[in-house]
């Protein structure tokens, strides 16, 4: 059998009660993705996480904590036959490769269209929403000389720039990410494009059916569309854009990131011009592309043999410490995040306590809803 190397071990789960455990887990509040895989590493299995969470949140002071009612969950599979969708966990064998390598992949994605586009080598193409006339007619030719050397294309659905190389990679291939539910269709503009890749490319959420988009969910949407790809291209992006956050989450995943040069004049090649100078790879052709992809070296492998001992949950240990001690490392850890966003390995590092101890106070404060946590393995206040 085959399992992901991960932060977060898991065995490929697969019976549909399992299934429904997971969703359960992952749609209980305040289960970010990390809570989640505390969780599931913690206690074994999803039930026995959603066992376990209704004492966890009396522990930090959560009163009347309900979990995901199973209905909930019920009324989500049924929206996901009634839209001929497909549910995937991490772990099982059509959930994209390299998406499972990003340290918070989603547990549970929804997909619908054309499954065997997962298992072709993938880029993501984003860009401006304003986008140029020159910058759109740009974006079409380079996906298509993309698409003519196998490659599929990922991007977010949104008009501009990923609208373009949506419409030109129909014929070769193309990935979509919706910020919202798989049944939102966003922008209202873009339906008829939606409704293409849907026959012929695939859609991917991990939000459930029904979810309008908000503003929160386009940062998170970002990080799949890059963590499916090898090389994130960004063509045409304002200085503060979700393009370059995209950007940002390839290099933080370990990709290749490329752009395209635009004149210095033009606020939408701000980004561009910002990313080139601080290290991007210049592209004016799928040429450029093809030599980055084939100097860059390869990523890890997607799977491996892992051994049942590896991926054991040991038994926590039992708790000797006093109230005044999880009060005295909650106001450590508060006052450590009272700034920017901080790696949650630097925080372990700088408290000098056992990884476990402060892990398990971290999970305690997010159910408290006192600290949040970013892309990246990013801690901030709430």
């Amino acid at each position: 059998m085959e399992f992901i190397p991960s932060h977060h071990p898991l065995t490929p789960p697969h019976p549909v009660e399992v299934r429904a455990d997971w969703l359960r887990l992952l749609r209980s509040r305040r289960v970010g993705i990390s809570t989640f895989y505390r969780l599931l590493r913690e206690h074994g299995t999803a039930a026995a996480a959603l066992e376990a969470l209704p004492a966890i949140a009396r522990k930090a002071g959560v009163s009347g904590y309900q979990i995901c009612p199973e209905s909930v969950v019920e009324a989500e599979m049924a929206a996901g036959r009634k839209h001929g969708a497909t549910l995937i966990l991490r772990g099982e064998p059509d959930y994209p490769p390299l998406l499972t390598l990003i340290d918070d992949a989603p547990p549970a994605i929804w997909v619908k269209g054309d499954l065997s586009l997962i298992e072709r080598p993938t880029l993501a193409l984003v860009g401006a929403r304003n986008a140029s006339s020159l910058g759109a007619r740009f974006a079409r030719s380079l996906t298509r000389d993309l698409g003519a050397e196998g490659f599929a294309i990922a991007s977010g659905l949104a008009r501009g720039i990923d609208a373009a190389v949506h419409e030109a990679a129909l014929e070769t291939g193309t990935l979509a990410v919706l910020a919202g539910g798989l049944d939102m269709i966003y922008p209202q503009e873009n339906e008829a494009l939606y409704h293409a890749i849907a026959e012929r490319g695939l859609l991917i959420s991990e939000q459930p059916f029904g979810m309008k988009p908000i503003a929160r969910h386009f940062p998170m949407r970002n990080r799949i569309i890059s963590g499916l790809a090898r090389a994130t291209i960004v063509i045409e992006a304002a200085a503060r854009s979700g393009s370059l956050l995209t950007a940002g989450n390839a290099l933080d995943q370990g990709r290749e990131v490329m752009a395209v040069p635009g004149h210095p004049f033009d606020a939408r090649a701000s980004g561009c011009n910002i990313l080139l100078r601080d290290g991007a790879t210049l592209i004016r052709g799928s040429r450029d592309v093809l030599d980055v992809l084939a100097a860059a070296s390869p990523l890890a492998r997607t799977a491996l043999e892992v051994p049942d001992e590896a991926i054991a949950i040991p038994e926590a240990a039992p708790e000797t410490r006093s109230l005044a001690d999880h009060a005295a490392l909650h106001r450590e850890i508060l006052s450590r995040l009272a700034g920017s966003p901080l790696p949650e390995d630097d925080l372990i590092r700088d408290l000098g306590a056992p990884a476990d101890r402060i892990s398990s106070e971290i999970l305690t404060l997010e159910l408290e809803g006192r600290i949040a946590r970013k892309p990246g393995g990013m801690l901030s206040l709430e």
